[in-house]
């Protein structure tokens, strides 16, 4: 995973899924069905109570002004969101679909929102349907609707799981076995794909019977491997303040949090970092948060460490709603002089101190803005001999030596030459362009984030990098831009050598992404480094399907794959897939014509589930 946008929450670590969302919007609303939908936004009285409470309170939930569209048919969450934003101009918050068909909730932040968009998308025609729309009820606090159920029951509890359970679930078992489960696991996804894609491309047959899964590659460092871990402020089950790993999901009715010492993928400096917030947290006046209610100011502490060079930042979340100026100043203050007067003697040392201001986000604000507060504005670390600086929020892979593996397996794979360009698509800081770059005349990469194409530059000077260039930019926008800066220094007639690296978020690419590598036909080869396969599935699909009004080019087939460990004690496993296509030839006879083709492959998408399943670097407790 290269992109910045990634690890805001893309590299969260096992803590809880979502660090710096509150229960003021609770997921708990995308298991509704239709049955569960009102005509009225309003809360009745008859429900008014703990598991509605949370509307009362003075701070945006835009859990208010919900509204329920009908009558939808299958449909993509991307071209609904399309047509809210771009054709019908409706500035709506998110988007709730569980099963993507028939139905989906949209949220707004205020109720002229709400009722403009009540107005126009009811009789609204769309894809042949008439819509539905009409006002929606608040979903219940999910941890309050919990309480009342247990409370209502003679059903005693279930046991908690352990932080080792809900984090590390294949710690008790032999490293050798934990690398034969994942590469079953991983054969039995492929395999998967491979039949599905038979049925959506039938001359893909011929490729994919010498498509060859290389098992999964072990990683050098099994133990203490990750070097960032965002920590959950919190009460365990005695009731004692502790900063570690949350045992569960707010919407399933959790809140308890364990400590992290006896967890086996931790160093020993996240730990240590981990329990000296932990002191700091218990002696001072400003009080821990808790969800429920979203009351007390500290929140998470994020923890970034190096093996290279044992530099260790710190960056300690605050929840500043209930807070003045004054209040955050004096927390500020209290934050920097106590990571000052750590003994000398320490084991270690916080090296870069700053504070995160970590509440509900504006509109259009991606991130959680952070202010330094000590130390060094960076720190630095090393993959395939390359140093790079990492700021607070930069994406880079959790496991520093598994990326060695992981970068060198996708070179092995393209295969590139002296002769060859390489676009690295999602390119983030610069991490796998880099490394490609000895190898390559010229490496290109694209990336959204401005942020992280200033690291990437920084990066590339700072090892004395000079044949990589950079774009800020949505990557769909820039493919066919740089495809032809590729071709602009070579000779007429003279084949060129272009290679596409992509290693996007754990979600994938969007289909446009897809639809522009498959129209520039110089692309012959691309990498596919997916952190969660599962997702990444559909891409693959994408890539390989018939040529088609959506998808132009050639299919790219998958030649070769292999999986490295990039996270050891867990279920998660790091892909990379090689693919290939072929100068375009006669169509076989027998193949199915276009419209049966897009019918099946229609079908087929129909079954990809509507939550994204989160795999690789974020052990998100709710699924670990």
């Amino acid at each position: 995973m290269e992109s910045v946008i990634k690890e805001t929450p893309a590299e969260v670590s096992p803590s809880d899924a979502q660090p710096i969302e509150t229960p003021v919007e609770p997921s708990v609303a995308e298991k509704a069905t239709t049955d569960d939908v009102a005509a009225s936004a309003d809360v009745p009285e008859e429900k008014a109570g703990e598991e509605y409470a949370y509307l009362e309170r003075n701070e945006f939930t835009s859990e208010i002004y919900k509204i329920e569209v009908k009558n939808m048919g299958y449909f993509g969450i991307g071209e609904f969101k399309k047509l809210l934003k771009n054709t019908l101009k409706l500035d709506m918050t998110k988007i709730k679909s569980p099963t993507r068909k028939e139905f989906a909730f949209v949220c707004f932040r205020t109720q002229e929102d709400q009722q403009r968009a009540l107005e126009t998308l009811n009789g609204y025609k769309w894809k042949g349907r008439v819509l539905k729309a009409l006002a929606a009820k608040a979903s219940a606090d999910p941890l309050q609707k919990k309480r009342a159920a247990e409370g209502a029951s003679d059903t005693k509890p279930k046991r908690q799981r352990t932080a080792v359970e809900a984090t590390c679930p294949l710690a008790g078992i032999s490293y050798d076995e934990q690398l034969k489960q994942k590469s079953e696991e991983m054969s039995t996804l492929l395999r998967k794909y491979t039949q599905e894609l038979t049925k959506i491309n039938p001359q893909a047959k011929p490729h994919l019977d010498n498509f060859k899964f290389n098992n999964v590659l072990p990683s050098p460092t099994v133990n203490g491997y990750r070097n960032k871990n965002e920590f959950t402020v919190g009460k365990n089950s005695e009731g004692e303040v502790v900063v570690g790993f949350r045992l569960g999901c707010y919407s399933d009715g959790s809140v308890e949090v364990a400590e992290v010492q006896d967890l086996p993928h931790l160093p020993d400096q996240a730990k240590w970092a981990a329990k000296s917030f932990q002191e700091l947290v218990r002696q001072s006046k400003f009080l821990p948060f808790n969800p429920d209610g979203n009351v007390g100011h500290f929140r998470q502490l994020m923890v970034r460490c190096s093996s290279a060079t044992g530099e260790l930042m710190l960056v300690a979340g605050i929840y500043s709603s209930n807070l003045s100026e004054d209040e955050q100043r004096e927390l500020k203050q209290e934050l920097k002089s106590f990571y000052e007067q750590v003994e000398p003697d320490a084991t270690f040392k916080c090296t870069s101190l700053y504070y995160q201001d970590v509440k509900h986000r504006e509109a259009g604000q991606m991130v959680n803005p952070v202010d330094h507060l000590l130390g060094t504005t960076h720190i630095t670390d090393t993959i395939q001999s390359l140093q790079f600086r990492i700021s607070p929020l930069a994406f880079f892979q959790i496991n520093t030596e598994g990326a060695n593996v992981l970068y060198q397996q996708a070179i092995d794979l393209a295969a590139p030459t002296k002769d060859t360009t390489m676009l690295d698509i999602c390119c983030g800081t610069g991490t796998i362009a880099l490394a490609f770059a000895k190898h390559c005349k010229r490496v290109l990469g694209v990336e959204i984030v401005p942020d992280a194409i200033k690291d990437a530059e920084f990066n590339a000077e700072a090892n004395g990098i000079e044949n990589c260039k950079f774009f800020t930019g949505n990557a769909d926008d820039f493919i066919k831009s740089m495809v032809r800066e590729a071709m602009y220094d070579e000779q007429p007639g003279k084949p060129v050598d272009l290679i596409a690296v992509v290693d996007p978020p754990r979600a994938g690419l969007h289909n446009r992404s897809i639809a522009a590598i498959r129209s520039a036909s110089a692309i012959n080869r691309l990498v596919y480094v997916s952190c969660n396969p599962n997702s990444a599935k559909r891409n693959f699909i994408e890539l390989a399907r018939p040529e088609s009004k959506h998808y132009k080019g050639e299919p790219f087939y998958p030649k070769s794959a292999v999986a490295v460990d990039m996270f050891p004690h867990t279920a998660h496993t790091e892909l990379v897939i090689l693919f290939e296509r072929e100068p375009k030839t006669k169509t076989d006879e027998n193949a199915p014509p276009a419209e049966a083709v897009e019918e099946a492959a229609a079908e087929s998408l129909k079954t990809e589930t509507a939550t994204e399943v989160n795999i690789g670097d974020e052990e998100t407790l709710s699924t670990a």
